[in-house]
């Protein structure tokens, strides 16, 4: 059995499926631009509940903290390495831990830290 790659559809295509079905064109008519007739549907009834048809790109990674835990290290663990210059930040990654339970990075404490100032 071939398995075949999954493709996106770029918004000019979508646009054109959308267009010829909203013409009265059928969907096996419309499969012929190279998509399947599952795919068409799927995206003419997102269409029709006002859904957001194009697609969402992600740029990276999720982020390891909340933002309730981002505000704790602005807040707290920014005046603790304020009071404390000789804090590293792998200790401040130690005092996050023990207080929310998330462990991060020296590196991700560097990149929290980094646009106050510390």
């Amino acid at each position: 059995m071939v398995m075949t790659q999954r493709k996106h559809l770029d918004a000019f295509l979508r646009g054109r499926i959308i267009g010829r079905l909203e013409c009265g064109r059928t969907q096996p008519e419309v499969s012929g631009l190279g998509t399947t007739e599952s795919v068409i549907s799927r995206l003419y009834n997102d269409f029709k509940m006002m859904v957001k048809v194009s697609r969402c790109y992600s740029t990276g990674r999720l982020r390891v903290t909340t933002p309730n835990e981002d505000r704790y290290i602005y807040i707290y663990l920014a005046v603790t390495a304020k009071r404390n210059r000789r804090s590293t930040a792998s200790d401040l990654s130690r005092q996050l831990s023990s207080a929310t339970g998330t462990t991060v990075s020296r590196q991700t404490m560097y990149r929290r830290l980094g646009p106050i100032g510390l």
